[in-house]
């Protein structure tokens, strides 16, 4: 019994004695912990990400400009034209009786022309009777006033062949003022024959335009129409097809942010993806930066055209594309860890990177920052650094050759990137067993 006794004790000291040590253990390591990642020497692009939707660059809508009923459709989807190429017809009864209407009627005024011109004529022909007539009686007034001088007639004779004369020039005026009107008619006349034959050109233009023909060499994208269909052009002209021009040169019309849109000119490379195409990425150039902004909902953005081949023919118009534009390039540059430069670590100061000694380096460009190394003892000190662009998961480290720094900001360096609090002291709440 007393045996047994003691070889308890000795197991309960050897329990205690193992605590104290495993106490004294965990209470000797630190109460936090690092993590870390090194700095790395690499290239950078910064990028700015939109999307869009890829469109042919060129697109013609084609309407009608008149009204009636489709009587036929020439083509279909993906239908290839030619330029000319008659692809819809609306019924021209209509506008060819128009057009018959409208030739009467420039018939009937080179008539009138006609009839104006005979009664000019024959105006003409009474100035020159009239004028015979003046003539005549200018002889016949001055013989008799001659003969009234000898006395061989009566004076009234005179008188007489006077008042025949006025008469006679009285008529000559009337004759000639309808010369003129009947000039003038002629030319009311030929301005009705022209009015006339608008009309007719307009009746035959409205005619030649029930036939619907391509505009352009292209592929039919679109088809809004059926046959026996009836379209109405009395407010504007209703879309019936939709042509892309050509559909192996193509361009994604982008949305950028206006936060972004600052950074994005002609001239940058691109990239994009589309869903129907999953792993693979197309290659575009920016061409354009479209001035004119869009407001939706209090969000403002710009389109910028992204330019691309699409020789192979597999993108198509309205695909969905997210965009990536490459606005800066890096290449062999320090760079940190984004996550680096959002850990602060309490009661830890900024230190100097080099001897208090060391020459001063002219400030680099950028903006001001502040990372965490490790010492030899494994606490962290605080560098003031300055960074460059970022690429969203690393930023650039601007150590100017020749600094306090360039000893110590070096490829290989470890810096911290977060902090990880560990738990120290006796429980004091939890699960309890009894035995």
């Amino acid at each position: 019994m007393k045996r047994s006794q003691w070889m308890t004790g000795v197991v309960v000291l050897a329990l205690v004695a193992g605590g104290a040590w495993w106490w004294s253990q965990r209470s000797a390591q630190p109460a936090v912990q690092y993590r870390t990642a090194p700095i790395e020497r690499g290239g950078l692009q910064v990028s700015v990400s939109a999307s869009g939707t890829v469109n042919p660059v060129t697109q013609v809508s084609v309407g009608t400009q008149v009204s009636g009923q489709v009587r036929a459709v020439y083509v279909d989807f993906n239908t290839e034209v030619k330029a000319g190429q008659l692809i819809a017809e609306i019924d021209p009864q209509t506008f060819e009786y128009r057009v018959s209407s409208a030739q009467a009627d420039v018939n009937a005024a080179r008539a009138a022309v006609a009839i104006a011109v005979a009664n000019a004529a024959s105006s003409r022909a009474n100035v020159s009777r009239v004028q015979s007539d003046l003539a005549e009686a200018q002889r016949t007034h001055e013989r008799n006033l001659s003969l009234v001088a000898q006395g061989f007639i009566a004076q009234s004779e005179a008188d007489r062949t006077r008042a025949v004369l006025v008469s006679a020039q009285e008529s000559l005026r009337a004759v000639q003022a309808l010369v003129g009107v009947s000039e003038a008619q002629i030319q009311s006349a030929q301005a009705s024959v022209a009015q006339r034959e608008a009309a007719l050109a307009q009746a035959r233009i409205d005619l030649s335009r029930t036939r619907i023909t391509s505009p352009v060499n292209g592929i039919v994208i679109k088809r809004t129409v059926e046959k026996g269909q009836t379209v109405a052009a009395s407010l504007q002209a209703p879309e019936l097809f939709v042509i892309a021009q050509n559909l192996s040169d193509m361009q994604v019309d982008a949305s950028i942010d206006e936060a972004d849109v600052g950074r994005i000119q002609p001239g940058l490379k691109a990239s994009f993806t589309v869903d129907a195409f999953p792993g693979q990425t197309f290659e575009g150039e920016v061409r354009q930066v479209r001035k004119a902004a869009t407001n939706v909902s209090n969000v403002v953005t710009y389109v910028a055209v992204v330019r691309f081949a699409n020789a192979s023919g597999r993108l198509l118009p309205g695909m969905t594309a997210n965009v990536r534009v490459v606005t800066e390039s890096r290449e062999s540059v320090l760079k940190v860890p984004n996550a680096a430069l959002r850990v602060r670590v309490p009661g830890v100061e900024p230190a100097s990177a080099g001897p208090a000694d060391a020459p001063a380096a002219p400030a680099s460009p950028g903006r001001a920052g502040r990372i965490h190394l490790l010492d030899a003892k494994g606490q962290p000190v605080a560098y003031p650094v300055r960074l460059g662009v970022s690429d969203g998961t690393a930023t650039e480290l601007l150590v100017a050759p020749g600094s306090s720094e360039a000893g110590v900001l070096v490829e290989g360096a470890q810096v911290v990137t977060g902090v990880t609090a560990k738990a120290s002291g006796p429980r004091t709440s939890g699960p309890r067993m009894s035995f």
